[in-house]
């Protein structure tokens, strides 16, 4: 479930020196598997070549006078229908004015207003001319016709100044095309909640108990429920990852507050997909004062019982019948996988469970590629073989969209 792949992106590259990282995100696409044909404005010639775009797409890079080349006299029509995506990044202040009053001088804006499918622009310019009544204008104008825009971010601009005018990031350009192509996905108008991540709970103000959890699983599950067009909610303990573009973000650091919030958004959800790594014990009494190291033989840490989540995810459903459709969890474990795994799919009352085998290096916690074998409650199982973890993420949201099929 590639989402990129053999999709035709048409991405319009206008005069703004942020036409390098549209070179960057073209290579980007292209190694993902689209079909990426370049659009480039006369000023953008003068910032980047059209061989660069050429080079790392390997398609024909268009300029204006393509438009006037006898065997492409529809040019324009077929850059304008035949695409998944229209993006236009960077988008100028001159080229969004265009856009919002229908002008077609140039072959990009033609091929726009010929387009019958979703455009995107990612404006760049100074932030002076981003705030200026003229543009905000023309951008009110672009979203009331369902424009979609992306950005600008605030920051350094090429002026020396700072302010709000920044194209945004290849990859965060990137996230919001995987979430436009996917919104008609196998997960359309389903609400999922994904949970990834370890969580963390104090002995003191400096020291925690935790685990090794990178979340990268957990990240993978909540981009693949994306891509197949769901409503995402991601809840984390803390990690170093970014959240998926498109999914809502909810921080949680001790095992006590990842279950607060896993019940609330649960309680209009249609899939809860566990793939936290919670702490199972937390201090009883943690220390107010950092714990000093010449204290320690004084000092006992007695432990209990952190909250269930699946759980109680589980008895609020058979006892007020709130919660999601479909619960599916993670087994985490050293030794007898499968065995352990079933006991945990029947105690928890869970739809799925996905278990792996952490005590292999190559695979698992901290790495990235996985292996799992799915579980479900008629005993059927299946592995899905080692893989990286964003093919493991995909390849279970294909078997969680049968569930509600």
């Amino acid at each position: 479930m590639n989402i990129f792949s053999e999709k035709r992106i048409v991405l319009g590259v206008t005069g703004s020196i942020a036409a390098y990282k549209s070179a960057i995100l073209a290579s980007y696409l292209t190694k993902s598997g689209a079909k990426v044909d370049t659009v480039l404005t006369e000023a953008a010639t003068e910032l980047i070549s059209p061989m660069t775009f050429s080079a790392l797409t390997g398609r024909m890079a268009y300029r204006d006078e393509d438009l006037w080349q006898q065997d492409d006299h529809v040019l324009h029509i077929d850059l304008g229908e035949k695409n998944q995506a229209f993006l236009i990044a960077p988008a100028s202040a001159n080229t969004i004015a265009k856009l919002a009053h229908g002008l077609a001088d140039n072959l990009l804006t033609l091929a726009a207003l010929a387009s019958r499918t979703q455009i995107a622009v990612a404006p760049a310019m100074d932030g002076g001319m981003y705030s200026h009544p003229a543009t905000q204008a023309n951008l009110t104008i672009l979203r009331e016709r369902g424009v979609r825009i992306w950005g600008p971010a605030a920051g350094h601009l090429a002026s020396g100044l700072s302010g709000k005018g920044r194209m945004l990031e290849p990859e965060q350009l990137a996230g919001h095309l995987r979430q436009l192509l996917g919104k008609e996905g196998i997960l359309k108008d389903k609400k999922v909640v994904v949970t990834a991540g370890g969580t963390q709970e104090p002995i003191d103000p400096v020291r925690v108990i935790s685990n090794r959890s990178s979340g990268k699983q957990g990240y993978a599950i909540a981009q693949a429920a994306v891509d197949a067009g769901a409503e995402v909610t991601l809840i984390s303990g803390p990690v170093n990852l970014m959240p998926p573009i498109g999914a809502s973000f909810l921080p949680a650091q001790t095992a006590a507050e990842m279950a607060e919030v896993v019940l609330e958004e649960t309680s209009s959800a249609d899939l809860l997909i566990m793939a936290a790594a919670v702490a199972d014990f937390r201090a009883v009494q943690p220390a107010d004062q950092k714990i000093k190291k010449d204290h320690m033989d004084e000092h006992q840490l007695e432990l209990e019982k952190t909250e269930d989540i699946l759980l109680l995810v589980s008895d609020r459903k058979k006892e007020q019948g709130v919660g999601p459709d479909y619960v599916v969890g993670f087994a985490a474990e050293t030794n007898d996988l499968l065995e352990n795994a079933r006991t945990k799919l029947d105690h928890k009352n869970l739809d799925l469970i996905a278990a792996n085998d952490i005590s292999r290096r190559d695979v698992g916690i901290g790495a990235d590629q996985n292996q799992v074998v799915l579980i479900w409650p008629d005993g059927r199982s299946k592995d899905l073989g080692l893989l990286p973890k964003s093919e493991i993420a995909a390849k279970l949201i294909e078997e969680i969209a049968e569930l509600f099929a």
